[in-house]
């Protein structure tokens, strides 16, 4: 089965590297030379030169040359895993198996943007790693294979991040497995059932001390590594949280958010949010006093 390879961020790699080492039949890559929106980007290209793999980098998936280079690679299927664009119909109908697309989410549910990232600031129990068959939607082809994930309350972007490439990997083996063998069954989704997270933004990641400690909490470990990490303003300076815990207690009732409860050095202290106190562990180096207001 010829494969042609689309992605440009972390997971698009280990996937890859999949495919190479179970010596599967992949004819081009498609990656991207740079990106400014993806934190965990990844060119592509030298792991396709390693391997003497065409390639070509594609600041458009749809433009007309890359439809060429496709074309050239006579393709039985597509694998599109990391890749933002939304691929339009004169490119999904070119390999005769169709596209397979990826998205880390229990599909219908939580379609759209950033999955990993709203999972954890949602503060949800679960989520999926799921790949389907693409169509001119987004997320809403049927699925040959998803695989629920649990989400530990301890767990930080990284963690689920590599919980979901741990079942990526076994479930891109499976179905290619099954793709070949032609024993691969796609089930269709109930969009009705289903919902579609929004683009998140700057101010999606700022902290406001006046949010309960868990929510404080959820955001801090979803845009951890390898995301942006959430802020908080101090003297009109942009001071990012990478660690955090909750501090429960009945003694900070009367104390008002934002205040520094303790401040052990230049990036760890306690603060007071609208409940209880968010020990920070690990941020930018800032120095301020204790009794001051964030």
């Amino acid at each position: 089965m010829r494969i042609v390879y689309v992605g440009c961020v972390e997971s698009s790699y280990v996937g890859l590297k999949v495919l190479i080492e179970q010596k599967k039949e992949v004819v081009g890559v498609i990656t991207k030379e740079s990106s400014k929106f993806n934190s965990d980007f990844v060119d592509l290209s030298y792991l396709a030169k390693e391997n003497h793999i065409p390639y070509i980098y594609a600041p458009n998936i749809n433009d007309n040359e890359i439809e060429k280079f496709i074309k050239r690679c006579k393709p039985d299927i597509i694998y599109c895993f990391g890749w933002s664009q939304i691929i339009q119909k004169h490119i999904l109908e070119i390999p005769s198996l169709g596209i397979v697309g990826f998205h880390p989410a229990e599909l219908p549910c939580n379609r759209g943007r950033h999955p990993i990232i709203w999972a954890l600031a949602l503060g949800l129990e679960y989520t999926a790693s799921t790949f389907f068959i693409m169509s001119e939607g987004a997320d809403t082809g049927d699925i040959i294979s998803q695989r629920k994930i649990k989400i530990e309350y301890t767990d930080y972007a990284r963690d689920l991040y590599n919980k979901i490439l741990e079942a990526a990997c076994e479930q891109i083996t499976e179905f290619t497995n099954s793709l070949e063998n032609g024993t691969c069954i796609p089930r269709k989704q109930d969009l009705w059932t289903g919902n579609s997270w929004r683009k998140r933004g700057e101010a999606d990641g700022i902290i406001d001390w006046r949010m309960s400690s868990r929510a404080i909490y959820n955001l801090v470990r979803a845009l951890s590594h390898p995301y942006v990490g959430a802020q908080f303003l101090y003297k009109k300076k942009k001071i990012k949280i990478w660690r955090a815990e909750e501090v429960a207690g009945d003694n900070f009732k009367n104390i008002e958010p934002g205040k520094i409860m303790k401040f052990n050095s230049c990036n760890d202290f306690y603060v007071k949010a609208y409940d209880n106190i968010i020990h920070v562990l690990e941020c930018d180096e800032f120095v301020a006093e204790e009794g001051e207001y964030l």
